[in-house]
């Protein structure tokens, strides 16, 4: 499921049990806090049984599914997730043969209640790494996480149902009770609104995925000391250059050459010339990532956002970028993003000029400490320095918007960096070729 993915929701069964399978083929539709994705079959055979229905939260790696690998439809009927000493339950999907089926009667049935009992381990309940990692930042203590209802399957502990637990203690807490205060990150309780609703409006549930954006955009105002630094830069060589070759690349490469890519070149340029950007914070310590790999954020047509990641950005030439970036917002808007697309970002890119805005500021998308919006390209007078003098002409301009994570980026660093990227931009070969055979 990708790097710092624990569990899935699953959405979807689009395999009943008692229908035939191929190898590879999607069997049901999952959805985690960063993507959603189709589980392929591991083997070819009938269904047997589901394990987990529509709504159910699953660690990654728990079986799902039984399959009879020899394309009977064997009585279902004793056939459960099985759990023995030597086989854990977070094994991947299983294949059953026959002879694994006429074993079953001899092999631990585990009911509702065998599998609360299998996941005591000294007194203490079974807890997912993505619960135990919330519950050792939030300062939970054994004790309170074992007073906290759960409402996954068996009555497990989900990571909602933790981060639910945290803003109800928030929220309840009064001047006699003093809140724990974590040593690295300083949290602001937020605070309910009182709700004023009239018979004229219209109450909208959030989907799972603005959910998502909402906690991770709070979380990330509350973790990182946010500082926004602006820069108008000269972009007409730019936008000259893709104008004249525009046509051109689209015929041959059957999609067009947006501002993205160049945009992106710039951004990965700078990296490597200030590294101190390309890192994230672990407590007291600083990361620098040895990749360059640049997120750039799509719209998606829910409204709804999501964040592809181009990898090794600074080792692609102009038309790998263009091919990248066209592909990956492609992937992003038809809902085929693989978890390996959106993992492993260092710094994100955000084009706020596609709706034809000209600056914002931009919330850093966690873990890491900077994120760079681009502004509406728009034609204004600007002075023109030349060795005969100083004229006005009309230039093609945009903004630089850059949030970044003052805990361990000063001005001084972030606004060289900024300055930077506008160089390269401001600098753009004009007679740039691509070659003959891009």
């Amino acid at each position: 499921m990708g790097e710092s993915v624990a569990e899935a929701t699953i959405t979807s069964w689009l395999i009943n049990e008692g229908d035939t399978v191929e190898l590879e083929d999607g069997v049901l539709e999952i959805a985690t806090d960063k993507v959603d994705s189709e589980v392929p079959s591991t083997a070819k055979g009938i269904l047997l049984k589901q394990l987990y229905k529509v709504g159910d939260v699953v660690k990654v790696g728990e079986a799902v599914a039984i399959i009879s690998t020899d394309g009977n439809n064997t009585d279902t009927s004793q056939v459960t997730e099985i759990v023995t000493e030597h086989t854990p339950r977070e094994e991947v999907m299983a294949a059953i043969s026959p002879e694994d089926i006429a074993a079953i009667p001899e092999i631990q049935k585990v009911t509702n209640d065998s599998i609360t009992n299998s996941d005591k381990k000294d007194g203490k309940s079974f807890y997912s790494p993505l619960v135990k990692s919330i519950a050792k930042k939030e300062n939970i203590s054994s004790q309170e996480l074992e007073s906290i209802s759960g409402t996954g399957k068996n009555n497990r502990l989900t990571k909602t149902d933790l981060l639910d637990h945290l803003q109800n203690r928030k929220t309840t807490s009064n001047s006699n009770i003093v809140a724990p205060i974590k040593k690295d990150v300083q949290t602001t309780p937020i605070q309910q609104v009182a709700k004023s609703i009239s018979g004229a409006d219209e109450i909208i549930e959030m989907d799972r995925m603005r959910k998502l954006i909402a906690d991770n955009m709070i979380k990330s105002k509350q973790i990182s000391a946010h500082v926004t630094s602006m820069l108008e830069v000269d972009v007409t060589n730019m936008v000259q250059w893709r104008n004249k070759v525009k046509d051109d690349f689209q015929k041959k490469q059957g999609y067009k050459i947006t501002f993205t890519p160049l945009f992106v070149e710039a951004v990965a340029k700078a990296l490597r010339d200030f590294p101190m950007i390309n890192i994230s914070i672990d407590g007291d310590k600083i990361i620098v990532k040895k990749d360059i790999n640049i997120g750039i954020a799509v719209a998606l047509p829910t409204g709804n956002l999501i964040v592809p990641v181009v990898k090794n950005a600074d080792e692609l030439n102009l038309i790998g970028l263009a091919k990248v970036t066209n592909d990956l917002a492609v992937k992003a808007r038809n809902n085929k993003l693989s978890f390996e697309d959106i993992e492993g970002g260092t710094f994100t890119l955000t084009n706020i000029g596609t709706f034809g805005n000209a600056i914002g500021t931009p919330i850093i998308n966690q873990p890491e400490v900077a994120i760079m919006s681009t502004g509406l390209v728009q034609k204004k007078p600007a002075v023109i320095e030349t060795p005969q003098g100083d004229t006005i002409g009309i230039r093609h301009m945009m903004f630089l918007s850059m949030s970044y994570d003052h805990r361990v980026v000063d001005g001084m660093l972030g606004g060289s960096f900024l300055r930077r990227v506008g160089d390269y931009l401001e600098n753009f070969d004009i007679n740039r070729q691509l070659g003959n055979n891009y």
